[in-house]
């Protein structure tokens, strides 16, 4: 059963919802995931977590995860300019390019993108392997943000890889603030972070994340896996706002925004 269920109509009674248990095309879901209007940059999260919390199952978000994730999952990427991305799961996730996908490529020529979204990786310590397909043979160059004092030998292979090098830092960590507009300042305007925890808390915690999709999947896992946010916890919890939910199988695909 799909439902989609907008937050307009979450008290409504089931029997009004009825015309809506079908499958979503990809221009819907398009629509209804539209970034919005406005020259600054909107900074967005997409995540998927169990009822028990967890954020992976033995290391990915695969395990935990399911066809229409994959589609939402794809339809986020269409819509992005760029996606942010932490240097660990980089690693553990085999992150490959971003594609061009003709389903999207009229709606990004329409609002003057490229073929497919960048991606970005967030690394202080660049440690990462520049022989990949993300950096010596993406269809849109990757960039790598990083710090001012980052190893210049580490720099210097990121370059010679391909990849565009941004600075977003003092010292050798990243700026959360900094590395956003960072990429706003680079023409980014619409950009999609998938993670790790790590990085998603270091945005949270700088109060820089406007939007979170956030997927979750009716599996119970236990164990010591991951949050879909970590790091230090923030002072005062900040409150985001329920905009829509899309209901499959017992996956709920949320959709909240910074109030």
């Amino acid at each position: 059963m799909r439902r989609l269920l907008p937050v307009t109509d979450l008290t409504t009674p089931p029997a009004a919802t009825a015309a809506a248990d079908r499958e979503w095309t990809l221009d819907e879901l398009a629509d209804a995931y539209a970034y919005p209007d406005g020259e600054r940059p909107w900074l967005r999260a997409n995540m998927v977590t169990t009822l028990d919390g967890a954020a992976q199952h033995d290391g990915r978000s695969q395990g935990i995860s399911c066809p229409t994730d994959m589609r939402i999952f794809g339809t986020l990427r269409g819509l992005a300019d760029v996606v942010v991305v932490g240097a660990e799961t980089v690693r553990l996730e085999g992150y490959r390019p971003a594609r061009a996908r003709e389903a999207f490529a009229a709606r990004r020529e329409a609002a003057g993108q490229g073929p497919a979204p960048a991606v970005a990786v967030v690394s202080a310590s660049l440690d990462l392997d520049f022989s990949l397909p993300l950096f010596v043979s993406p269809l849109v160059p990757t960039l790598v943000v990083t710090g001012a004092t980052a190893p210049s030998d580490r720099v210097r292979a990121a370059r010679e890889a391909g990849a565009e090098v941004l600075f977003a830092g003092d010292g050798a960590a990243v700026d959360p603030a900094r590395a956003v507009a960072a990429l706003g300042r680079r023409g980014f305007s619409r950009l999609l972070t998938e993670g790790g925890p790590r990085l998603l808390g270091q945005f949270v915690a700088a109060g820089v994340l406007d939007e979170l999709c956030l997927t979750l999947s009716p599996l119970l896992t236990a164990g010591d896996a991951q949050r879909i946010a970590g790091g230090p916890a923030v002072t005062v919890p900040e409150r985001f706002s329920l905009l829509s939910l899309l209901e499959e199988a017992g996956f709920l695909f949320t959709r909240y925004g910074k109030i």
